[in-house]
């Protein structure tokens, strides 16, 4: 199953004072930026065929794929003077490089790229910033066996503020933090149907147009998932997640620890 990576953001939330072009999936976690996580995630489940949604910053994921270092990520043997790899990471990956605008929004970036997924009843697509460790298999079978048109991931809340309870006097009765209420938010994972194309408008938006037409409609699937999912929206939570990179806490990276299973398509 092919899978539509929108990777052409500003990703202003992320920058730290500097005036750098380089766009948010490329942020490095370990060794590797977000990118190649988010497409690792993908490949150990066996979807290798890549179509990226470029705009900002694009010469920067180019140029790390057409010079990409086999040797920082996997074990290899050194004979006279050449490495030869035990392993590798993307030998077997597809990679479409979609030139799809500055300043499209998800949906026109997705309506750009339509053409690389004809004939294709069904695709993945995310937004190249998000780590998980949630069983892709089941959540496309789940989405396989409903008639939705699109399924979207959905996660607790993970703000750290909490929301207040308050009577007309201004006294308050109760502080609960936003992660216990009963919400779900966006988590950025989804498994889409051709028909979400019908209700994507010429600079419209995924979400908000595609999924929020389908919703009406009642064929959007939610897939809960309470398990580990960490965004990289602000500089902070990125360092976190080098950190964690850093002491071997890395849930998302299954690869590392199961073997790798087969596509459903």
């Amino acid at each position: 199953m092919k899978v539509v990576l929108f990777c052409g953001g500003y990703g202003m939330r992320m920058r730290n004072g500097d005036a750098s072009d380089v766009p948010k999936p490329m942020a490095m976690v370990g060794p590797r930026p977000l990118i190649w996580h988010v497409m690792r995630y993908y490949a150990h489940f066996g979807h290798t065929e890549f179509i990226l949604c470029l705009g900002y910053g694009a010469h920067h994921i180019k140029e790390f794929f057409l010079n990409y270092q086999e040797t920082a990520s996997n074990d290899f043997v050194l004979r006279n003077g050449k490495a030869e790899l035990l392993s590798t990471d993307i030998a077997d990956w597809s990679i479409s490089f979609v030139q799809t605008g500055l300043e499209s929004a998800i949906g026109e970036r997705l309506r750009r790229v339509r053409p690389f997924l004809e004939g294709d009843e069904m695709f993945l697509a995310n937004y190249a910033d998000v780590l998980t460790d949630a069983p892709l298999p089941e959540m496309i079978e789940r989405f396989s066996a409903s008639d939705a048109g699109a399924s979207m991931m959905v996660v607790p809340p993970q703000s750290s503020f909490h929301c207040v309870e308050m009577g007309e006097d201004g006294r308050i009765g109760a502080l609960t933090p936003v992660s216990e209420m009963p919400l779900w938010e966006n988590g950025g994972y989804f498994v889409l149907r051709q028909e979400v194309f019908d209700h994507i408008p010429e600079g419209g938006d995924l979400v908000a147009d595609g999924c929020g037409e389908l919703a009406k409609r009642g064929k959007l699937l939610a897939y809960p998932y309470r398990g580990f999912w960490k965004p990289t929206d602000t500089v902070k939570e990125r360092v976190q997640l080098d950190d964690a990179y850093a002491h071997g806490d890395r849930p998302w990276a299954r690869w590392e620890r199961e073997p790798a299973t087969a596509s459903m398509a």
